[in-house]
C-alpha cells in the first residue's frame, strides 16, 4: 500500500513538472525565421564572380556595387549610374543571375537601384526583365500612312539632285566597316561594347549621343560606321546617315547660298541615326554650330541616335559653343587608345586572313613591334611590304621587312598628334593634362607646357595658331616664345638638355 502511494505521488509530481514546463513554453515567443545577412550573401556572390572575370573587370564593375537588402529571395543592389547598370546588363547579366541563384535558389531575382546623379537619394529599385526578342524602337515603327506621308514630303536631299520628292537616302556607309572586321583589344573594349549596345537599340540606351574620340587612325570611323551597318542590317524601316563635318559644313554653305536652309534642316531632322565624323572641325564655325545645335536638339528629343567622332573629348574642344559641348556630354564619351602589341598582331593577322596572305610569324611580330602609332599606319605598312615584295619578286623575310619599314617609318615621322605629345610630356614632367593646358604660372608647369609646344612644332605639321589653340587657346606668339625658350635652355643647361632629349627619344619610339 505504501509503495503504491509512493508511485502515485511520483507520477503526480512528474505530471505537475510537465504542466509547468508546457505553460512556460507557451509564454515564450516562437523563434523567428533567421534572414541571411545581405552583406554576407553578396560577399559570397563576389567570391564566385571573381573566379569568372579578370581582376580589372572585377574592380571596375563589381566592387562599386552595394548590396541594399534581401527580401523573399529578391536581392537589391545599388549601382552608381544608368550607364553602369546598362553595362552590367549587356555583359554580365548571365553571370549575375547564375550566381544569385546558386546562393539563394532558383526563385532568386535581382533588383537594381540606380543612384541619381547630383543627388544623395536613390531612384526606386526596379527588376529588369530582358525581352525575349529584339524589337524596334518605337520611332522606327512607321505605319503605312506615316511612311506614305513621309515619302510625299518635298524634302531637298543634299546628297542627291536638289528638289527630289522622295526621301531616299544613301547612308554613305562603307560596307566593309563592320563589327566582324573590327579587332577588339584593351585599347577599344569599352568603345566597341558601347557601340554594339547602341547598334542593338539605337536611341534606346543612355549612350545618346555616343562620342568616340582618339588620335588619327585608331578606328573611330570604322567603329561609328560599324554601328550604322549593324543597325541597317537589323532594322528595315530605319534611316541612317554618315557624314563628315566638312561635308556637313559645305552642304550648309550651299543651302545658305541657295536660300534653302529650312530644307537642309528638315532633311537632317528626318534621319533616325546620324553619324558625324570629326566633329571637332566645327570649331570657330559659329553658324554651322548654331544649325547643328538645332538639329541635334530635335533628333535627341525625338529619341533618335546621334554618334559623333572627334580627335579629343568634348571638354577639350576649343572654339565650340558651350551649349553644344554640354549636349555632347549628355551621353557616353569614350576613347580609343593606341593598340597594344597583342592587338596590333591580331589586326595584322585578321588583315592577312581577309586577303588570303601568309607571312612568317617573326615578320608579323616585327611589323607589330616597329609600327606602334595607329591602325592606319599598321595596315599601310603591311600593304607597302606586300607591294614591294611583289614588285621586287622577293620572298618576304625579316631582312626585307626591316629595310622597307626603315624607309616607311621615316616617311611617317610627321604624323604624331599634339595629344600624344601632351600625354608623353605630362608623364615625363609629372603634371596633369589640365595643368598643362590651364592657366597656372608655376615654373614646373610652364616649363612642361613650353616643352610640349616645342615638340608640337617639331613633330607635327600644325600651324603656330593651331598649336596655341591646343594649349588652352594661347596665341601664336606664345608658341614662338616657348620654342625659343626651350632652344636657349638646351644650349645653356646640359641637365635640361638631357631631360628634353629623353622625352624626344620616347616620342620617336611612337613614330
Amino acid at each position: 500500500m505504501a509503495e503504491n502511494l509512493l508511485l502515485v505521488t511520483k507520477k503526480l509530481a512528474q505530471d505537475f513538472c510537465l504542466i509547468l514546463w508546457f505553460n512556460n513554453l507557451k509564454r515564450r515567443p516562437l523563434p523567428s525565421v533567421v534572414q541571411p545577412d545581405v552583406n554576407i550573401i553578396w560577399l559570397n556572390c563576389l567570391q564566385i564572380i571573381k573566379d569568372h572575370v579578370n581582376q580589372q573587370s572585377f574592380k571596375t564593375w563589381f566592387e562599386p556595387i552595394k548590396p541594399i537588402k534581401l527580401e523573399n529571395s529578391v536581392l537589391t543592389i545599388e549601382v552608381p549610374s544608368q550607364f553602369f547598370y546598362e553595362w552590367l546588363e549587356e555583359h554580365y547579366v548571365g553571370l549575375l543571375s547564375k550566381t544569385i541563384r546558386q546562393e539563394l535558389g532558383n526563385e532568386a531575382r535581382l533588383e537594381y537601384r540606380i543612384v541619381i546623379e547630383n543627388s544623395s537619394k536613390s531612384a526606386a529599385p526596379f527588376t529588369v526583365n530582358m525581352p525575349a526578342q529584339k524589337s524596334e524602337p518605337s520611332y522606327m515603327k512607321k505605319t503605312p500612312t506615316e511612311k506614305a506621308a513621309k515619302e510625299d514630303e518635298a524634302i531637298k536631299n543634299p546628297f542627291v539632285i536638289p528638289g527630289l520628292k522622295k526621301l531616299n537616302i544613301d547612308s554613305q556607309l562603307n560596307p566593309s566597316y563592320t563589327f566582324d572586321t573590327y579587332v577588339e583589344g584593351e585599347c577599344n573594349q569599352l568603345a566597341r561594347s558601347a557601340g554594339l549596345a547602341v547598334a542593338n537599340n539605337p536611341g534606346g540606351t543612355a549612350f545618346n549621343p555616343l562620342v568616340l574620340y582618339g588620335g588619327v587612325g585608331l578606328g573611330k570611323t570604322h567603329l561609328a560606321q560599324a554601328i550604322g551597318n549593324f543597325a541597317k542590317a537589323n532594322y528595315a524601316n530605319i534611316t541612317i546617315l554618315y557624314v563628315s563635318s566638312e561635308k556637313f559644313t559645305n552642304q550648309f554653305i550651299d543651302a545658305v547660298k541657295g536660300g534653302s536652309i529650312n530644307d537642309f534642316i528638315n532633311f537632317y531632322q528626318l534621319v533616325d541615326i546620324l553619324i558625324v565624323d570629326d566633329v571637332q572641325f566645327f570649331a570657330d564655325k559659329d553658324r554651322t554650330q548654331d544649325i547643328f545645335f538645332h538639329i541635334f536638339n530635335h533628333l535627341h528629343q525625338s529619341g533618335k541616335q546621334i554618334i559623333l567622332t572627334s580627335d579629343r573629348p568634348p571638354k577639350d574642344m576649343h572654339g565650340m559653343e558651350e551649349r553644344l559641348i554640354s549636349r555632347f556630354k549628355w551621353g557616353l564619351t569614350t576613347d580609343l587608345q593606341v593598340p597594344d602589341y597583342e592587338t596590333r598582331v591580331a589586326i595584322l593577322e585578321k588583315k592577312m586572313y581577309a586577303e588570303g596572305i601568309e607571312l612568317p610569324r617573326e615578320v608579323v611580330d616585327y611589323i607589330a613591334y616597329a609600327v606602334n602609332t595607329n591602325i592606319r599606319e599598321l595596315e599601310g605598312a603591311l600593304i607597302t611590304i606586300l607591294a614591294q615584295g611583289s614588285l621586287m619578286k622577293q620572298e618576304i623575310d625579316l631582312g626585307l621587312v626591316k629595310r622597307i619599314l626603315k624607309s616607311f617609318i621615316n616617311n611617317t615621322s610627321k604624323n604624331i598628334s599634339i595629344g600624344v605629345i601632351q600625354q608623353k610630356v605630362c608623364e615625363e614632367c609629372s603634371v596633369s593634362q589640365e595643368q598643362l593646358i590651364g592657366k597656372s604660372r608655376k615654373r614646373e608647369i610652364v616649363q612642361a607646357r613650353q616643352i610640349a609646344m616645342y615638340f608640337a612644332k617639331q613633330f607635327t605639321n600644325a600651324s603656330l595658331k593651331a598649336i596655341g589653340r591646343e594649349f588652352g587657346g594661347r596665341d601664336h606668339s606664345t608658341v614662338i616664345h616657348a620654342c625659343q625658350t626651350i632652344s636657349n635652355l638646351m644650349d645653356t643647361d646640359m641637365d635640361f638638355q638631357q631631360h628634353v632629349l629623353s622625352i624626344e627619344k620616347q616620342l620617336k619610339m611612337n613614330l
